[in-house]
């Protein structure tokens, strides 16, 4: 039994920033991944599980994004027009 489209479309990772899932497929059945922390979250019989306890984190953790700040920026970056 698989996550109906509908409902992929509503549903969103459970860590604060809330980015949507992808539903893939690997050898221990279905799994929902998060776009933006790569954390899984199991899907039993037709059922995602979007709990943190029963998710495997994303290579930085549970929330934080895998992928880097866009080029050129950093959290330390000063925001533009502004001088140091």
């Amino acid at each position: 039994m698989s996550v109906s489209t509908e409902l992929l479309a509503i549903l969103a990772c459970p860590s604060a920033d809330h980015a949507p899932l992808r539903l893939e497929t690997s050898g221990s059945g279905e799994e929902l991944v998060c776009t933006s922390c790569l954390s899984r979250f199991p899907v039993t019989d037709g059922i995602p599980v979007l709990l943190a306890d029963e998710a495997v984190p994303g290579p930085r953790g549970l929330g934080v994004p895998a992928a880097d700040e866009p080029a050129g920026q950093s959290a330390t970056d000063e925001p533009p027009g502004t001088t140091p």
